[in-house]
């Protein structure tokens, strides 16, 4: 089965322990409410163990593959974007998850686009509420 096939099976049983196969120790996640990728495995699994509890009624649609220029050197690098759409707080999300792999076929970097623009922000507030109570990122201070 296909990496991408295995990755869809993951989120969709949201099961973590099927999902650290999949990632390179060095993978890099990228956030449309983040600038900096999160980076390596154990950041981007507890991204994933907050994702998958705040998406409500989450499933993909479709799929494309292909290539693509990946950030980090440059290169292109098998790809496949999986279409999907969930609810996060009452907020309908549609959006696309850009898996780019390494020659093991695992995944290396990861990118999230979503929309629309008041659907990110919930989602947003949502996953940096899930990181900090999972302490992987402090409490923001008060001002």
């Amino acid at each position: 089965m296909a990496t991408a096939d295995l990755f869809r099976a993951a989120v969709e049983n949201r099961d973590l322990t099927a999902l650290d196969n999949l990632f390179t120790d060095d993978v890099r996640f990228y956030s449309p409410v983040k600038f900096t990728p999160f980076e390596d495995k154990p950041m981007v699994l507890g991204l994933f163990g907050v994702l998958l509890r705040t998406f409500e009624d989450f499933r993909y649609i479709g799929e494309f593959d292909g290539t693509a220029e990946t950030s980090a050197d440059g290169r292109e690098a098998p790809s496949t974007i999986l279409l999907f759409r969930a609810t996060v707080n009452g907020k309908q999300i549609h959006g696309i998850d850009l898996l780019q792999f390494d020659a093991e076929e695992r995944i290396k970097e990861f990118t999230v686009m979503v929309r629309p623009q008041s659907a990110v922000q919930v989602l947003g507030q949502a996953v940096l509420a899930g990181l900090v109570a999972d302490g992987y990122l402090p409490a923001p201070a008060d001002h």
